[in-house]
């Protein structure tokens, strides 16, 4: 089982000046948080989602997030939380969204399942289009990859438009 434990969020976000969308998780798996990188385990269909998005195959992702203007990050800063699971989140601290935000080119903010959105909704105030995504988690069995990748597309319009 479990414990249950206090963790600051452990690693810094992906972004650049060109970044045009925001992607948000809510916290840091066990497995991203011992390999200091978002959505690293390999049950989580996050990464072949947007490779898939894209049309490319799997490559080095900070380079991928820049390349296609993506900015990653999660909502939470600090918590309280059991191994991975979102449903145990407790005594939130959020992370500097808006101020990640200033003085950027990101036009739209995606949130990636449940938790991340309501988190999201409840503690950030900002006025970019805020689009709440399905998980890509593996527990989330019942949206297959091609459903995945057709919800995630609208993120491909964002980062494809031209000013």
């Amino acid at each position: 089982m479990a414990e249950t434990q206090k963790v600051v969020h452990p690693f810094a976000p992906i972004v650049d000046a060109h970044s045009r969308v925001l992607i948000l998780g809510s916290f840091p798996s066990v497995i991203s948080r011992q390999q200091s990188f978002y959505y690293a385990n390999p049950h989580n269909r996050f990464w072949p989602v947007l490779f898939a998005l894209f049309e490319e195959e799997p490559c080095e992702r900070t380079e991928f997030c820049h390349r296609h203007h993506i900015a990653l990050w999660d909502v939470i800063h600090s918590c309280t939380i059991t191994g991975s699971s979102d449903a145990s989140i407790k005594d939130v601290k959020v992370n500097d969204i808006n101020g990640l935000l200033k003085d950027s080119e990101v036009r739209a903010v995606f949130t990636t399942g449940t938790r991340a959105s309501s988190l999201y909704e409840k503690y950030i105030d900002c006025k970019l289009v805020h689009i709440a995504l399905p998980s890509t988690s593996s527990a989330n069995a019942r949206m297959k990859m091609d459903d995945l990748v057709n919800a995630y597309r609208i993120i491909r319009e964002y980062c494809d438009e031209k000013d």
